[in-house]
């Protein structure tokens, strides 16, 4: 039974790639979806393997996990029949999403459903917000509003142009508040950091959730591919493709369970991995942000440096 719960958060730095295999739009690589919002998102089985293969990492170059860790956390490498892994990772969501903007470079955009169903997620963490979000209603009657901080260096007057649409901006108090706790709670804490935490204080826009929809339907990074063939230096034949990426600069999150180590004690005064609680499983994996200076890297094309993010995790509850 769970037991202790988390939130991992995860700021993409190069466009990831994490696919489907194949899709039937013109895109012929898509991106993992959510089949009734279309919002991007990222399996948790892939988040939780890539925190195996960092716990590996960490036990080779820094010696702070052991096998006997790994197994428990994550669960048995060879059989896994022998017991499950006691660290539960969700699928990772979408909460901020870049969009091009007229007025200060780009955007950090949500919505209101976004924001809402992060409230949902959270709560499960017994983690108290300082916020609630807008309601769509405050804007009923104004299609194209969106709500931004004040000031806001993405919003001239009371108009907003995000890539080719504009929208009537909306300031509200209670945009500063959200970004605010965004900036101190969700993205990294790292001095490099620093100008994306200020800078997300007054880029926050609040959507309406069709719009925010579209854009995340319709404003990913497209790339296209091809293949040189050795001897010819011309393109393969048939190796020419593309592929969808979350841009840069979209920030996700994961929730993150945990139950009592799983595994069988070897003996009634066994003090080892198989007696770890919820709250050491959660402490364990929290470490890998240290111990890997916070980086992994998700979805394919690692070879091409795709799919770099990085890691922060939810302040822990005294």
């Amino acid at each position: 039974m769970i037991q202790a719960s988390t939130m991992l958060y995860l700021y993409v730095e190069t466009p990831l790639h994490a696919g489907t295999g194949s899709g039937l739009s013109s895109i012929d690589l898509p991106i993992q979806r959510e089949r009734t919002t279309q919002y991007p998102m990222i399996q948790g089985s892939g988040i939780k393997g890539k925190l195996r293969a960092a716990a590996y990492i960490a036990k080779k170059q820094a010696g702070t996990w052991s096998d006997e860790e790994i197994n428990v956390v994550f669960g048995p490498d060879e059989n896994g029949a022998d017991h499950a892994g006691a660290l539960i990772a969700g699928d990772a969501r979408i909460l901020l999403f870049p969009v091009r903007s007229l007025d200060g470079v780009f955007a950090y955009t949500t919505s209101y459903e976004v924001l809402s169903r992060f409230q949902r997620d959270i709560a499960r963490s017994s983690k108290q917000l300082n916020w609630n979000g807008p309601s769509q209603s405050e804007n009923q009657g104004e299609e194209q509003a969106a709500f931004v901080t004040t000031p806001s260096s993405v919003a001239t007057g009371d108009t907003l142009v995000l890539e080719e649409f504009s929208f009537t901006s909306s300031p509200d108090p209670q945009v500063n508040t959200i970004a605010q706790w965004l900036a101190e709670q969700v993205m990294p804490q790292t001095p490099e950091y620093r100008y994306w935490r200020e800078k997300l204080k007054h880029s926050l826009v609040i959507l309406p959730n069709n719009d925010f929809r579209d854009f995340v339907v319709h404003a990913t990074e497209v790339i296209t591919r091809i293949r040189i063939s050795r001897e010819t230096k011309t393109v393969d034949k048939g190796m020419l493709w593309t592929e969808e990426h979350l841009p840069s600069d979209t920030l996700l999150y994961v929730p993150m369970y945990a139950t009592p180590a799983r595994k069988m004690k070897n003996g009634s005064n066994d003090k080892g991995a198989a007696s770890m609680t919820a709250s050491a499983i959660l402490d364990k994996a929290r470490s890998l942000e240290n111990s890997l200076r916070g980086y992994i890297q998700l979805g394919g094309d690692e070879t091409v440096g795709r799919g770099m993010v990085c890691m922060h995790w939810a302040q822990k509850e005294n």
